[in-house]
């Protein structure tokens, strides 16, 4: 389970063009209709897509130069952006997509190796430079499926889900509002622990729809609960 910033890239490319493939098939009434998120139409998904990735360019060019660049000008800044963003024509949203995109594959390729183990100071932190390529693409592929569109969890690459599931599950270890569960994943070979494990219930099934179920994206309704029982509800995923 690599979280190489360079062996993501490919992985970031290919879940970029499935997002597309997508947003191409949205006409005006598609892209004014509710996304799984509240208040957020498909079009606002999508600018936030696009913003995104311009915000993790501003974080791998201060990686790059050592300038406190911040990810966006500020929250209202940000805010303002979608909202400005959401209700564009199809084309427009389309263009945006692919111009973002190729901005931040450029600032990927122009990073010297020194500079992956920079420090960078997201909105809710600080986080390793190495970590911003598997940060865009988990954020295109959490937010494909927020487009509620045809795309799915299941529709994840295995590969995708491990990396999501354990980061998700290492986040909620570290939190006390947090019910004590076993995930068991990978034809119930591998298993994660949150909490005591004493008494738990241990949750079952694929890893990508186990990482969904956490971070609110899936009802869990495809996993198994042992001792039988109603299925633990995780909070919110920040």
């Amino acid at each position: 389970m690599t979280m190489d910033p360079l062996l993501l890239t490919g992985e970031v490319d290919a879940a970029t063009d499935r997002l597309l493939r997508t947003t191409a098939a949205l006409d005006d009434t598609g892209l004014a209709a509710e996304s799984l998120l509240p208040a957020w139409s498909r079009g606002h998904v999508l600018a936030h897509l696009a913003r995104n990735a311009d915000g993790f360019v501003n974080l791998l060019t201060a990686a790059r130069t050592g300038e406190p660049i911040p990810m966006y000008a500020s929250a209202t800044a940000r805010d303002a952006d979608i909202e400005a963003g959401a209700a564009r024509p199809p084309d427009a949203h389309l263009d945006d997509l692919r111009r973002s995109a190729d901005r931040f594959a450029e600032a990927v390729a122009a990073m010297p190796v020194e500079a992956w183990a920079a420090t960078v100071q997201t909105r809710r932190g600080p986080w390793p430079a190495a970590m911003l390529v598997w940060g865009r693409l988990r954020e295109i592929e959490v937010h494909h499926v927020d487009l509620d569109a045809g795309y799915r969890p299941n529709d994840w690459t295995e590969a995708f889900g491990h990396r999501l599931l354990h980061e998700v599950a290492a986040d909620l270890a570290d939190r006390s509002d947090v019910p004590p569960m076993v995930l068991r994943f990978d034809g119930s070979r591998h298993e994660l622990v949150v909490g005591d494990r004493t008494a738990a219930p241990t949750v079952t099934g694929a890893a990508p729809e186990l990482a969904a179920w956490l971070i609110g994206r899936s009802p869990g309704t495809v996993l198994a609960v042992t001792p039988d029982g109603s299925l633990l509800q995780p909070p919110e995923w920040i």
